[in-house]
């Protein structure tokens, strides 16, 4: 007989195991519509609708359909196969940040884009780099709700520049970028970039291994941030307000350097110790052994010595001649990786920390890492 898991086996392998990562495949990719999203109390789980099997079965997917499955950055041998799918092998023990062809320093030429994005403002750069010569049609990014006030991040489509620059910087609630993909689709465009972390960078390569369907192909450029950890929406009122008396609103800017640093609108600015933070660590990152993107075709992360530059780590052709393009035109500058060898080791030592995560009762080669040097 052959396997054709469907819901029924991906709510309990993915959904309720503590493996799902939140990051919305399924839903973009059901058919159906018969799946939902759940951010309730920090949930930010997929659900199913109980008119057509209930919550632990789809009547779909007892007559065949499989997208859901196929869909899962986290479903089964995921790894492999993504790695497998995206650069033509599987990693090595010894990669433990995945598969790279270059690491270097970059940032934005542009002042603009360079102060309203973060470390040196490279992913802003890229995507407009991207839209204005014709290499995408659209990026789905998060952006802040409203007039940014409430700091809740939500799904969204970028088309210009004005749109890149009005959803630049770093959040660390979650938003499931991939969801902003059905309004992309119906605004007719067809080659889309997604920016996220290594949860969603690692869809496209799933659905592509998988052949599932025209969303692969579409989502033509996947640009990732590195990501230890983000945090449930509550971490404002119940830290930030409750211990510091730091609202919503009087927050202009927030980054992660080894401590919260949280920018205010009055001119102010506070540390806060991760420490204090662990506690709203969101469910979905608890077990994700992804920190450096893995399957993006450019990883990103402003880590290391240097705050106005971004770690770019190239991972496919693609990435490798956008940025080449890039530098060519002057969009972007670059710097060698080994300039901020301590931002390599990091990456390597917060991958390792990651990896770490992934349950022994999950397929292995997540968990895999190399052997102790004697």
């Amino acid at each position: 007989m052959v396997d054709k898991p469907q819901w029924k086996e991906l709510f309990k392998e993915v959904v309720t195991s503590g493996l799902c990562t939140g990051c919305a495949a399924c839903i973009v990719a059901c058919p159906y519509d018969v799946l939902g999203y759940d951010t309730a109390n920090g949930t930010y789980r997929p659900f199913h609708v109980d008119a057509e099997g209930g919550p632990e079965n789809c009547t779909h997917g007892e007559k065949g359909c499989t997208l859901c499955t196929r869909a899962c950055p986290r479903f089964r041998d995921w790894e492999p196969e993504v790695d497998t799918f995206r650069f033509g092998r599987v990693r090595t023990d010894e990669e433990v940040s995945g598969v790279a062809a270059d690491v270097v320093l970059a940032r934005a030429t542009d002042p603009e884009l360079a102060a309203a994005g973060q470390d040196g403002g490279f992913v802003a750069a890229l995507l407009v780099y991207a839209l204005e010569h014709d290499e995408i049609d659209a990026a789905l990014v998060s952006a802040l709700e409203g007039d940014g006030s409430t700091w809740r991040a939500v799904p969204a489509v970028a088309r210009t520049r004005a749109e890149v620059l009005a959803t630049s910087g770093s959040r660390y609630t979650y938003s499931a970028n991939l969801l902003a993909y059905p309004a992309a689709i119906e605004q007719g465009f067809e080659r889309l970039c997604l920016v996220g972390m290594g949860c969603m960078t690692s869809a496209p390569g799933a659905m592509g291994a998988r052949k599932a369907g025209k969303i692969a192909r579409r989502l033509s450029l996947t640009i990732g941030l590195m990501c230890s950890k983000t945090f449930d929406d509550a971490i404002f009122e119940e830290l930030f307000e409750a211990k510091y008396g730091l609202t919503r609103d009087k927050i202009a800017k927030m980054n992660i350097k080894g401590v919260f640093q949280l920018w205010l609108t009055d001119g102010g600015y506070l540390e806060v110790p991760l420490k204090e933070a662990h506690a709203w660590t969101r469910e979905g990152c608890k077990e994700c052994p992804d920190f450096a993107a893995e399957h993006a075709d450019l990883s990103t992360g402003g880590i290391g010595e240097y705050n106005d530059w971004t770690l770019v780590v190239v991972r496919t052709d693609r990435g490798r001649d956008l940025l080449a393009s890039m530098v060519r035109d002057g969009a972007v500058e670059l710097r060698p990786g080994d300039d901020d060898p301590g931002a390599i080791a990091l990456m390597r030592k917060l991958s390792r920390v990651s990896r770490r995560r992934w349950p022994a009762t999950a397929v292995a080669a997540p968990g895999r890492l190399p052997a102790p040097v004697a």
